[in-house]
């Protein structure tokens, strides 16, 4: 009988603990369901809300109107999914971030806005981000940079005689008095070959602008409407000279009047809409500071891991710091070719020439001071400012621009090419509230 009792209760207890492993569970699935599975990776509903969040926050200080919140966890999702797609090809490429990259990235941040990292800290709490998260997207952001130049800057190829064009197009308007701070919208053409399917994005793009001449607010419109990758950011492309406009607005916005949206712009990738939010004063440089630099740079590779790279650039730190000869490590050494057979020489570098995380250690860098570890997108640097100089390099540096602003341009539109390829040749499926913006099914097609 006490067998048989004990036999029950054991069995009644087993049910209660079943009963509250599966509430358990269900309870976080309740909270961390899934929305979308991508390829290899899922995204969560958290992850949903947390992002959602970020944005409605950062836009409400803006004073930006707001779409309905499920359009907007709708664009949210598709920006998660694009950088789902390009992490999971940075973690197949052996990209990593070390700690003490991310962590000299974030400082870098903070001291850009006047702040310590505590500050910087504080200000995140403010705006609803944990210094963690703040951390983990800056991670990413940094990986899908990385894959984003790895796989779209050789698409970008830039000819003398483009440059020679742009200069001679800019050479009667003289140097650029004003910047302008731009905000913008892309009404994409889903089939350019078809007639109807552009009218459709044209007369879109004409009633948005409409809206916005009747009083509705443009980054408003921008997050709700546009399809170009700024789009959660109410279409902010920030400040831009005259010389760095994009080729399709260059001709409009040296004439518009602040707050005015432009007329409906079309080139082969759909329909735009441009408006200048602010506009500055500003006047062109012919006398610049240069530096006379060297470096040393370890690469990661396949057969180098990001671990091993930095563990060696280390290295050679130390060896510079107890004596040995900069030139030397750098013939010996350094996994640049061109400047590691001369000692590591780079020459004179004018501002913008380099990529900007080599940059600003040039520029923080004392002169004769071995300033380093650094990682760029190209690998791990130790530099050496051994001079600086006040330069007259009008021309030279008005071909770097025209090289970097026609470079801008082309790689914008090659990356919203490349972003739709990867987008188009994923599995993407949507679950739960997010079911119904699968594609319809071949059957139901076919009905």
């Amino acid at each position: 009988m006490k067998a048989t009792l004990r036999h029950g209760l054991t069995l009644l207890l087993t049910m209660a603990m079943l009963a509250v492993s599966v509430s358990a569970h269900a309870e976080r699935q309740v909270l961390d369901r899934v929305v979308a599975i991508v390829d290899d990776d899922v995204i969560l509903q958290t992850e949903l809300d947390a992002r959602v969040n970020t944005i409605v926050g950062r836009l409400s200080a803006q004073g930006t109107g707001l779409p309905p919140r499920q359009l907007l966890e709708e664009r949210v999702l598709e920006q998660l999914i694009s950088e789902s797609l390009q992490l999971q090809m940075a973690d197949q490429m052996g990209m990593r971030i070390s700690d003490n990259e991310l962590n000299e990235t974030l400082a870098n941040i903070a001291r850009s806005n006047g702040l310590s990292l505590e500050q910087f800290e504080e200000q995140l709490a403010e705006e609803g981000v944990t210094y963690q998260q703040a951390r983990e997207q800056i991670r990413n952001e940094m990986l899908s940079g990385r894959v984003q130049q790895r796989r779209v800057g050789n698409r970008v190829r830039i000819t003398d005689r483009e440059v020679e064009n742009y200069l001679q197009a800019q050479a009667g308007r003289g140097p650029d008095a004003e910047e302008y701070r731009l905000a913008y919208i892309f009404i994409q053409v889903d089939d350019p070959g078809n007639e109807d399917s552009v009218e459709q994005a044209r007369a879109k793009a004409e009633n948005l602008r409409q809206q916005i001449i009747d009083g509705r607010d443009f980054r408003e419109v921008a997050v709700a409407e546009s399809d170009a990758g700024n789009a959660l950011e109410g279409g902010d492309m920030g400040w831009r000279t005259e010389s760095q406009l994009p080729s399709l607005v260059a001709p409009v916005v040296p004439n518009m009047e602040v707050g005015v949206p432009s007329e409906v712009l079309e080139n082969n990738s759909g329909f735009h809409l441009v408006t200048v939010m602010d506009k500055r004063g500003g006047e062109q440089q012919t006398v610049i500071q240069q530096h006379r630099v060297r470096h040393i740079l370890v690469r990661p590779s396949q057969a180098v891991t990001e671990t091993q790279a930095e563990n060696r650039i280390r290295d050679i730190y130390q060896q510079l710091q107890d004596g040995a000869n900069f030139a030397a490590l750098a013939r010996e050494l350094s996994d640049d070719p061109v400047s590691g057979s001369d000692g590591g020489n780079l020459g004179w570098v004018s501002p913008g020439q380099m990529v900007p995380a080599f940059e600003q250690a040039m520029m923080e860098a004392d002169v004769g001071e071995i300033y380093g570890p650094v990682r760029s997108q190209f690998g791990w640097h130790i530099l050496q400012v051994e001079e600086r100089r006040q330069q007259d390099v009008t021309a030279e540096n008005r071909e770097s621009q025209a090289r970097q602003a026609i470079y801008q341009r082309k790689f914008e539109t090659e990356l919203q090419n490349w972003l739709r390829e990867i987008r188009d040749e994923a599995f993407v499926e949507f679950k739960g509230d997010y079911a119904d913006l699968n594609p319809a099914s071949e059957e139901n097609n076919a009905s």
